[in-house]
């Protein structure tokens, strides 16, 4: 299990993501430009001691991160067609957020092998990134053993 940061721009969800994975395990992927330097206090303030803890890979850009990816991409989004709860997850998928400012463009829209909404309440537009990113990735480590202390670990 990954997840994938599409061109961030807040610092602050940012850190939050980089210390959720450094907690659960999962490496991250930055794919950049970011709308932040990665040395901002405000990401370090947000993933405080954990950041030296994750592993992060970054991308100079959408085409570098396809160009190394092998597995299958779920994009989280508020146009998604699959409530997350109800996806099967693979123990080797990637989870992609967008931008908090603007979600993904339409080529990355398409890229996806799967759309998953986080269901909310009629007239609410969506969720931070982070914590939608939380709860998706509890979900789908829940779903295939990885959670750090389940039987498979």
């Amino acid at each position: 299990m990954r997840l994938a940061l599409f061109e961030p721009d807040i610092p602050q969800n940012a850190g939050a993501l980089l210390r959720l994975g450094a907690c659960l395990g999962v490496p991250l992927d930055i794919i950049e430009p970011c709308g932040f330097l990665l040395d901002d206090k405000r990401l370090k303030r947000a993933g405080m001691d954990y950041m030296d803890q994750v592993d992060l890979n970054r991308h100079s850009s959408w085409q570098a991160f396809q160009a190394q990816r092998s597995s299958r991409l779920i994009l989280l989004t508020t146009a998604g067609d699959v409530p997350y709860a109800a996806m099967t997850f693979q123990a080797s998928d990637t989870l992609l957020v967008g931008r908090e400012s603007a979600g993904v463009p339409t080529a990355v829209h398409q890229a996806a092998d799967a759309r998953v909404v986080v269901p909310m309440r009629p007239g609410m537009r969506s969720l931070n990134v982070a914590l939608a990113a939380a709860m998706v990735l509890g979900e789908a480590l829940r779903q295939t053993g990885g959670l750090p202390g389940s039987p498979a670990n």
